[in-house]
Formats: structure tokens, C-alpha cells, sequence
């Protein structure tokens, strides 16, 4: 029976973080503000462009913050290649997914422009549907997208799993009433996810890979 599978990017499908961090730090430190280490960066992943600004300008926004969100998204439209990566066995496992004749989409709060350029750069035919954060449409955790997605002609609706590394994404399939794989390799901490209560936990791509 085919099955659809909708995947989070950021620290599910690539690590993306060197790359983020990069961007926010040079967009920080041309507009006189702090940076910040990795690890830091690491927890203010996961509700949008928008939001990864406010965390890092930690309350100081005044009149910096469309500054450096400007600053933000023009550096890391230029420089995301060399700071995002797919994790190892990711490609393999979606050429699997393919070759079953499986539907596949990515569902991300990272603005669609880059969602869209970063899925076809790094899994170029693999996906049927890809969904960044857009104007107007609100993000995981809200529904709205992951129902855009099972609402597509010929979608597996009874037979279709998110795919994600924060509580949002459990969140999210939980509001659709999908189940949910859980994934410890991104960024967001082990303890919360199993409290969420994912039908699934995996430490690896080889176990998300037997669950699949």
C-alpha cells in the first residue's frame, strides 16, 4: 500500500545549523549586535526566519530587528550552500522511498523561497510537494500546511507520517490526526519529544529506515 511521508527539513532531512548560525552572526555583527555561539543558535531554530531574529536579539529589538532580518535572509540567500548538509543515509533512504512508488513532501517553517531552493539543490525529483513558511498561512505548529498536503489529489491520507526533530512537528500531526516519527539527530532535546508522545522515537536514519 503506498504511503505518504511529509518531512520537516531543518534537523530532520539536513543539518542546517552552521549555515544559520553563520548568516544570523554576520547579520548581527553588521548592525553592532552580539552573536552568538552554535549551541545558542541551535535553540532558536524552529518558528521561522522571523522569530530565529527575535530570540537572538533576546528583547533588544528597537529598530534593529528588520535590520538585521534583512541583513539575515540577504546573507544566507548567498551563503546557505556551504553550511547546509544532508545527514548521512538521507539520500539513500528518499531514493528508497521513490523507488516504491511512496509520495513524499517537505513541510517547513524556514520561508518557502529557501525551503524550495534548498530541497531542489540538495534532493532534486525526490519530493512531490514542498511547503516553506509563506505570507498569510500560519505555521507548524498550526495545520494549515500538513492539510494542504493531505489534500492533494492522490495523497495517502490513512497511510501518511510526519517526520520531525522538534515538539512542533509532533504538534502539528497530532492537530492533522497523523501519526508522528520523532528524530533525536536535530535540534531540539530528546526529553521534550518523548513527552509529546510520538508514535515513534528513532536515534538514527537506519532505524527511521526500518520503521518506514
Amino acid at each position: 500500500m503506498r504511503k505518504g511521508w511529509i518531512f520537516d527539513l531543518d534537523g530532520t532531512l539536513v543539518d542546517s545549523l552552521p549555515g544559520i548560525a553563520a548568516s544570523l552572526n554576520a547579520a548581527l555583527a553588521c548592525n553592532d549586535q552580539p552573536t552568538h555561539s552554535e549551541g545558542a543558535v541551535r535553540g532558536f531554530i524552529g518558528d521561522g526566519a522571523e522569530m530565529l531574529v527575535r530570540r537572538a536579539l533576546e528583547g533588544n529589538e528597537g529598530d534593529f530587528f528588520q535590520r538585521v532580518l534583512t541583513s539575515f535572509r540577504e546573507h544566507y540567500a548567498e551563503h546557505w550552500p556551504a553550511g547546509t548538509v544532508p545527514y548521512a543515509g538521507i539520500p539513500e533512504l528518499l531514493a528508497e522511498l521513490r523507488s516504491r512508488g511512496d509520495c513524499l513532501a517537505v513541510l517547513s517553517n524556514k520561508p518557502h523561497a529557501f525551503t524550495v531552493q534548498i530541497v531542489d539543490a540538495l534532493f532534486p525529483g525526490k519530493f512531490d510537494h514542498v511547503l516553506g513558511q509563506r505570507p498569510g498561512i500560519a505555521h507548524k505548529p498550526d495545520p494549515a500546511g500538513l492539510r494542504e498536503i493531505l489534500a492533494l489529489p492522490d495523497w495517502p491520507v490513512g497511510e501518511s507520517v510526519l517526520i520531525g526533530d522538534s515538539v512542533m512537528d509532533l504538534q502539528t500531526a497530532s492537530a492533522a490526526q497523523i501519526r508522528s516519527i520523532a528524530v533525536t539527530w536535530g535540534y531540539h532535546d530528546r526529553e521534550q519529544l518523548a513527552y509529546e508522545g510520538a508514535a515513534w522515537m528513532v536515534d538514527d536514519v537506519a532505524a527511521l529506515a526500518r520503521i518506514m
